[in-house]
């Protein structure tokens, strides 16, 4: 969909959009529409439930008086500055509410409340943003979809005396909303079309931006002694790859590099330890984790950002073959530490293992951040509303906090300590790789930190909220991108020169 800016005029064709503050209490622009349509928006209004409540909305059939084909009243609450969140909601939920409503073109028109300006511009921009990412669909294999179950919206006009601001400061949040919309892709994509050696291929496709690809086949894993990776991938026929992107847009920078490394299996069956049938078609965005990591370097590149950073994604397919591994089975790591396989599902944590390894050996980065849908324990203990994050460091942990709040992408801190690590240990080898059913998320997590070798540290359980199971303002229900933002967010607002 195309977002545009302009300054305030009453549109000639098309919906509009304009804001009736609690209790019915009508702004600048709604006041002059009902003078112009004799009253026919307070009737609107005396006829239904519609209060002006925040995020309330109702649409009517524009009346004589006006050009515009239908008018939709937005709820503002109660007046007060829109703060980038709220008018990424409103733009989102416009987009909702007129996207099949027939009209291709629509149009918010801004108010500062009260006579408060300052902050319209910014308002704006979000608003934009928030319509353009609920917009995203994935209907590529829908062959059969009639006309009239589709969207009819293409293109959104913000009316606010600084348009041109606004069109500045949108540039960069739509860099970043493609990089969202990339994540959603390939998360989005079945196993068939999106394997280690596809996705491998989006990721070099960054080299357009600027962003430096580096591809590692089986044989140059191998070499470096990437045994835990490589036993996750071994009962598939697709060869496992590793992807190394390096951002540089702080070329004078004395600083190392930030890191985030994601979790990419392109389908999990669990192997020989199997899953069960129902529900095992979810197991395509298993690679969740190194989806936003591609979709976070789109972001940063796109937009320019000031930092240098490093995106590893560890891509394999976890199938039960003839030669798959097998349950106590041994592997060494790239970091010369042996783990025996209790369980063939639990192997997210085992691609990881080499890939924050190689991270803090080859670039010792500032922090290492990694991504990954790891355990269905965190979805039994945040269900689908938080990501679990786990670090030693208070210090990202505040950061990380605050910006997923700013963003709506919010983390809910979880434990780490000795008494989980010591769940790991088995007799056979240095160490397991599950620590049993209790603290299932915490125990996995402690088995990551035995290979960051003491670098600032934070691992995000992503597997409640790397899908949507329903449509929320600005995330439709699939594939929701989440961590663009977030990283995205952490970078520009903490490590950016």
């Amino acid at each position: 969909m195309k977002i545009g800016f302009a300054k305030p005029e009453l549109p000639k064709k098309g919906a509009l959009v304009v804001g009736v503050m609690e209790d019915r209490k009508f702004g600048a622009v709604a006041a002059d529409l009902d003078l112009r349509t004799g009253g026919a928006l307070t009737r609107a209004l005396e006829a239904s439930r519609f209060t002006g409540k925040a995020h309330k909305t109702l649409l009517i059939l524009a009346p004589y008086g006006v050009d515009a084909s239908r008018i939709l009243l937005y709820g503002m609450g109660k007046p007060e500055d829109m703060a980038p969140g709220w008018a990424e909601e409103m733009g989102g939920n416009v987009y909702a509410a007129l996207a099949g409503s027939g009209d291709t073109e629509a149009t918010i028109w801004l108010e500062a409340a009260e006579g408060k300006s300052e902050a319209l511009a910014i308002a704006a921009a979000h608003a934009g943003y928030g319509a353009l990412l609920r917009s995203y669909r994935f209907d590529k294999y829908r062959t059969k979809e009639k006309a009239d179950d589709k969207p009819t919206l293409k293109k959104l006009t913000v009316l606010v005396e600084q348009a041109s601001t606004a069109k500045k400061l949108f540039a960069d949040l739509e860099a970043v909303a493609e990089g969202v919309f990339l994540t959603r892709d390939v998360v989005s994509e079945p196993g068939n079309i999106i394997y280690p050696e596809t996705l491998a291929a989006v990721a070099e496709g960054l080299s357009e931006l600027g962003v430096e690809v580096q591809v590692l086949g089986q044989k140059e894993m191998k070499k470096l002694g990437m045994g835990a990776l490589l036993g996750v991938a071994q009962g598939s026929v697709r060869e496992p790859k590793m992807v190394i992107m390096q951002w540089k847009g702080a070329p004078k920078s004395k600083e190392p590099p930030l890191a985030f490394i994601g979790k990419g299996v392109t389908f999990d069956t669990g192997g020989i330890s199997i899953k069960p049938a129902g529900g095992m078609e979810e197991m395509k965005w298993d690679m969740g984790g190194s989806g936003t990591v591609i979709g976070l370097m789109k972001a940063l590149a796109g937009r320019k950002a000031k930092a240098n950073v490093i995106g590893i994604v560890g891509l394999v397919e976890n199938m039960p073959d003839g030669n798959a591994q097998r349950p106590g089975d041994i592997v060494t790591s790239m970091s010369g530490q042996t783990i025996e396989v209790i369980n063939t599902d639990a192997e997210g944590r085992l691609v990881l293992a080499d890939c924050l390894w190689y991270c803090q050996d080859r670039f010792k980065p500032r922090f290492m951040i990694d991504l990954a849908t790891l355990t269905g324990a965190i979805i039994v203990a945040l269900g689908h509303e938080h990501a679990g994050m786990f670090t030693g460091d208070d210090g990202l942990a505040d950061q990380l906090s605050a910006c997923g709040r700013e963003m709506g992408e919010t983390v809910w801190r979880m434990p780490l300590g000795d008494a989980y690590d010591k769940e790991l240990n088995t007799d056979s080898a240095d160490m397991k790789n599950v620590g049993g059913r209790p603290g299932g998320s915490v125990t996995a997590a402690m088995f990551l930190k035995r290979f960051t070798n003491d670098v600032p540290w934070v691992h995000l359980d992503i597997a409640g909220v790397a899908w949507a199971y329903k449509d929320k303002p600005i995330v439709p229900k699939g594939a929701s991108g989440f961590g663009v933002r977030l990283l995205d967010r952490l970078v520009a607002a903490h490590y950016e020169s």
